[in-house]
């Protein structure tokens, strides 16, 4: 190619039964070093072939995303049109069932809601009547486009989804947005109504837990029968199910483990302040106060803060692009390229599905804390474990403390005839709500034991994120380290590292900034982070 641009062949010359253009034809093929040689002697992607497809469109219906991308990056518009009006993201949804296309459009800044011209239909009605899952998902979840334009027909994607709802190739959270438009038409039932209004919808998901604890513990105080509680308790759990189903996405019911946390914790500052304080010293108090107050501090900075968000903007976007362009195709392979952030990947990252942010030293997305946890929020997050063990063991000890001095509670000062079940129904009868909370205490402190010492253990022993260790299979450097972690420097380098340990008596110990690696040490073989491209979408 080379010699014969020297000897002056025409960049643009047309030719062969589609009429195209040398550019044209690298596109067809996916030649992403021809597209480079070509673009940089002037070769022009706007001009048009036989069919009226200009060189994105090309590389759209052909699913060649690098080249797409390299385009856009090069000056070609997102949403420039064929001559039938289809646009790159039309032909995307309805020629290729993979993702990568039409998430890097709508990143790009792609339009989902324009039309063509023969049909009328928009990209979503070209996903729908391609049954293209993903695209759909994608489209309707990421890139927000309307479900309610009609085409020439007259029928909107909202129809024409509605009429589909049930089968197979429907993803259930497209299913649960569809039911939503649905209940937003429907204005005459009270739950029609409440329905439609987010910001209610919003403080019914943040409050349910607290109600519901609530509601349980009252339950269990009565002096009902056991049988009778049980099926009272069945009742409230089919009620919420209920409400969960009608009124609730995806979207909200992602705010539900941390609600659920929220309202655990409040309920035991109400149990602790009301029945538990009275019958312990000021000191123990003291200390409950205190170790809560750095759980609220672990907590926030593990909530609100940075997980280690890999930063962007369109302007690097289009640098990065043109970068590993130039580098070949191999610039644009999953390890070192994300198809949705449009960024260069640092190793041990991973892109988010749930936050749509690559995160450096990706550990794993915590419902918990609503949020992701990685290289700038995982000590936080386990400092926020620690303490949360200690204030559900100080929560167990103030119960003991409560039933030993409270006069209605004589169970433990009782006979010693008394068996382990005896004993614990007695407790229960002598103040449900203080059982109801100290069961509740039981429960999450053992979880959260367990999961603070596989945290501990991946970290200090394996040298290994929770990513990492699920997923080693599909890391190239983790199979030629024969599953080892080529990240660990021995559990006492890897506390300091991990802990930004800086005490002049410690071990000196280099603190890789995760979010600006790209490359692994010398005396490490480098190896592909991905060892097979298609698992890309799950990794």
């Amino acid at each position: 190619m080379k010699f014969l641009i020297d000897k002056g062949a025409t960049v643009d010359a047309i030719g062969g039964e589609l009429h195209a253009t040398p550019l044209h034809w690298a596109t067809r093929q996916g030649h992403l070093e021809a597209c480079v040689i070509l673009m940089n002697v002037g070769a022009d992607p706007t001009l048009r072939d036989a069919e009226g497809c200009s060189c994105i469109h090309l590389a759209a219906q052909f699913g060649h995303t690098a080249l797409v991308a390299y385009f856009v990056a090069r000056g070609v518009s997102p949403d420039l049109t064929d001559r039938t009006g289809m646009t790159p993201l039309m032909w995307a949804v309805w020629k290729i069932c993979s993702l990568d296309p039409t998430r890097l459009l709508l990143t790009l800044g792609a339009n989902p809601n324009l039309a063509e011209f023969s049909q009328g239909n928009t990209a979503l009605h070209w996903a729908i009547l391609a049954r293209n899952t993903s695209a759909i998902s994608t489209l309707i979840l990421q890139g927000r486009a309307n479900l309610n334009i009609p085409n020439n027909k007259g029928e909107s994607p909202l129809q024409m989804i509605q009429s589909q709802v049930g089968s197979i190739w429907i993803s259930p959270k497209v299913a649960e947005l569809i039911k939503e438009h649905a209940n937003e038409q429907n204005s005459k039932s009270f739950l029609g109504a409440f329905g439609r209004d987010k910001r209610i919808r919003w403080w019914g998901m943040v409050g349910t837990p607290f109600f519901a604890f609530y509601i349980a513990g009252a339950i269990m105080g009565t002096n009902l029968l056991i049988i009778i509680k049980i099926f009272l308790l069945v009742c409230l759990y089919i009620v919420i199910h209920y409400l969960g189903q009608k009124l609730y996405d995806d979207r909200l019911m992602t705010l539900l483990p941390l609600s659920i946390y929220l309202s655990t914790k409040m309920w035991f500052y109400f149990t602790w302040f009301i029945y538990i304080m009275p019958f312990t010293s000021m000191l123990t108090t003291l200390v409950f106060v205190s170790s809560s107050s750095v759980l609220w501090y672990n907590f926030l900075k593990s909530w609100l803060g940075d997980a280690g968000v890999v930063e962007t903007n369109k302007k690097l976007q289009f640098r990065t692009i043109l970068e590993l362009a130039e580098k070949g195709p191999s610039g644009f392979e999953p390890s070192s390229f994300c198809s949705t952030c449009l960024v260069k990947r640092p190793l041990r990252s991973k892109h988010c599905a749930v936050c749509n942010h690559c995160i450096a030293k990706f550990d794993h997305h915590c419902p918990w804390v609503a949020n992701c946890i990685g290289a700038k929020n995982h000590k936080y997050f386990i400092g926020f474990l620690a303490c949360l063990v200690i204030m559900c063991m100080q929560m167990l000890y103030g119960a003991v403390k409560y039933w030993q001095n409270d006069p209605m509670c004589n169970a433990l000062n009782a006979n010693e005839e008394k068996g382990f079940w005896s004993t614990i129904m007695a407790l229960s009868h002598c103040n449900s709500w203080v059982a109801w909370v100290s069961a509740n205490a039981a429960f999450h402190g053992i979880w959260v034991f367990v999961l603070l010492f596989c945290q501990l253990y991946q970290i200090i022993f394996l040298g290994m994120t929770t990513n990492e260790r699920m997923n080693k299979s599909r890391y190239g450097h983790f199979i030629a380290n024969r599953g080892k972690s080529p990240f660990s420097k021995g559990p006492s380098k890897n506390a300091f590292e991990f802990f930004e340990c800086t005490c002049s008596n410690c071990v000196k110990i280099d603190q890789p900034d995760w979010l600006n690696s790209f490359d692994f040490d010398k005396n490490i073989e480098r190896e592909p982070l991905l060892c097979n491209k298609e698992n890309f979408q799950y990794v």
